[in-house]
C-alpha cells in the first residue's frame, strides 16, 4: 500500500513553490548541507512518512524555513 503525502510533505512542496525551487536544488542543498546521501527517492520516502531521518529533517527544515 503505497502512503500519501504527509501535511509535513505538503508544507515542503508548497514552500517550494513559494521560494520558486526545485525538489533537485532542495536534494543538492540537503547533500551539501549533511555531507549524507539524498536523493529523489529518499526524499519521496521523508513527504510520504516512510522515513524521518532527523539530521535531514532538520536540514530541511533550516533550508525551507519549515517548522512543524
Amino acid at each position: 500500500m503505497v502512503k500519501g503525502i504527509t501535511d509535513y510533505g505538503k508544507a515542503i512542496r508548497m514552500r517550494l513553490v513559494e521560494l520558486n525551487q526545485t525538489q533537485e536544488w532542495l536534494i543538492e542543498s540537503v547533500r551539501e548541507r549533511t555531507g549524507l546521501y539524498f536523493d529523489s527517492s529518499y526524499l519521496y520516502k521523508i513527504l510520504t512518512g516512510r522515513l524521518s531521518t532527523p539530521k535531514v529533517v532538520e536540514a530541511i527544515n533550516e533550508i525551507l524555513g519549515v517548522t512543524m
